[in-house]
């Protein structure tokens, strides 16, 4: 019986485990990259019906895109800059500081979660993680702050903030991106494809030229 109580409590204590996150958790310093904001349902007598996540102001991004969510309407919310940023050759004098999605209905229902998609970038070269405070609001008017940003080395937040890890560039080993190898493969093969050719020209020149001199 005692048995069977302990089951009881982790079995209902196990959606408390579930939160807010970005997936994928990694993407490359310097690049662009498309992100998910994975939101689970934690109620059983109230559904989410909006969520809005804050960008990290101390690392501003030039683009952010979303993908447009069926059933939810989009907000985005931008502010100036300190400092303007330089872009494709264009002045950046405001940034994207906040995104919301309300949903038009329903929303997340209990017992299931909802994906929302952005396109973001340029993401920093100078940074290790970028954290996105996250509020959800269910339609009992409960709203669940996901802002506590997680330490290393200590026990997850009870509110933990999505965080997105950056990580360098993927390269060969020994400076030279897997790009650039590929594009440097290339031109050697065309190239001796090309020596290949002139030769056979050749040949065939003089094999011609002494046919008709026979």
């Amino acid at each position: 019986m005692g048995g069977l109580a302990a089951g009881a409590v982790l079995l209902f204590s196990a959606p408390a485990l579930a939160h807010v996150s970005v997936q994928p958790g990694e993407a490359e310093q310097g690049g662009y990259t498309t992100i998910n904001f994975k939101v689970p349902n934690e109620r059983d007598n109230a559904s989410t019906v909006q969520l809005e996540v804050t960008f990290p102001a101390d690392h501003p991004m030039t683009s952010v895109m979303p993908q447009p969510v069926p059933g939810w309407q989009v907000e985005i919310t931008k502010a100036k800059l300190d400092k303007p940023l330089e872009s494709h050759g264009k002045k950046i004098t405001e940034t994207v500081n906040k995104v919301t999605w309300t949903a038009d209905k329903d929303g997340v229902e209990p017992g299931q979660f909802q994906q929302f998609p952005l396109s973001v970038g340029q993401l920093p070269e100078n940074a290790d993680h970028l954290v996105f405070k996250a509020l959800q609001t269910y339609s009992n008017k409960e709203v669940v702050r996901w802002i506590e940003e997680p330490k290393e080395g200590a026990a997850e937040p009870d509110n933990p903030a999505p965080v997105l890890r950056l990580v360098a560039p993927a390269d060969d080993g020994d400076g030279t991106s897997s790009d650039a190898d590929t594009s440097d493969t290339t031109a050697r093969v065309l190239g001796v494809v090309g020596i290949v050719a002139g030769v056979a020209g050749v040949a065939f020149g003089v094999f011609a030229g002494r046919r008709r001199s026979a």
